[in-house]
């Protein structure tokens, strides 16, 4: 199954954003990011979408997400990753199908809210059908209202979205694609560190 493949790029993911600016959150639901230039810390939203929270937290501590690949990034929009089937750089990457996997575990039911699309709201990606998040997640670059109730919002950007903002952007022509894509290093929860 292609993951975001929709005919327009803004029809591809899902985020999560605070009505107000981030708060923080407990260690618990912390997830800690680390990117080549930096340290991203995600504020998690259990009270949003607490099967989709779970899972994030499963996947880091199992290290799975550890050296995933942005594989998919539109600048001023949102970059994408979490493919652990096909986005490990060091396990089984194959950049023609990174973005079209996800985990050994079942897809997620669909836990939609009315949090808004915000720059830094971290939702979960989806194929075209709602109850199909697994692995992948994408960080907002920008606020992209169209995108609010039709994908699960699961997570803010607390701190290091400058770092984001430095991830190596995707070709536009093809979608975002990334050629030698960034990663994320490393992922944990704040708890267990």
């Amino acid at each position: 199954m292609r993951l975001l493949s929709f005919a327009a790029p803004f029809c591809l993911a899902a985020g999560l954003a605070l009505a107000g600016p981030a708060q923080a959150a407990e260690p618990e639901n912390t997830l800690v990011i680390e990117l080549s230039g930096g340290t991203v810390e995600i504020a998690l939203r259990p009270d949003l979408a607490p099967q989709h929270v779970e899972r994030l937290k499963t996947l880091a501590r199992e290290g799975a997400y550890d050296n995933v690949a942005f594989h998919r990034v539109i600048d001023g929009f949102m970059a994408q990753t979490g493919d652990v089937e096909f986005g490990d750089m060091e396990d089984g990457f194959d950049p023609q199908r990174a973005g079209t996997g996800g985990s050994a575990l079942p897809d997620l039911p669909a836990e939609f809210s009315d949090a808004p699309f915000e720059r830094g709201t971290v939702g979960m990606a989806r194929s075209q059908n709602p109850n199909s998040a697994n692995s992948q997640f994408f960080i907002m670059f920008a606020p992209a209202p169209h995108l609010s109730g039709g994908y699960t919002v699961v997570g803010q950007v607390e701190t290091g979205m400058e770092h984001i903002d430095q991830i190596k952007k995707g070709d536009q022509a093809a979608n975002g694609a990334v050629a030698d894509p960034d990663r994320m290093v490393r992922v944990t929860v704040a708890a267990d560190e």
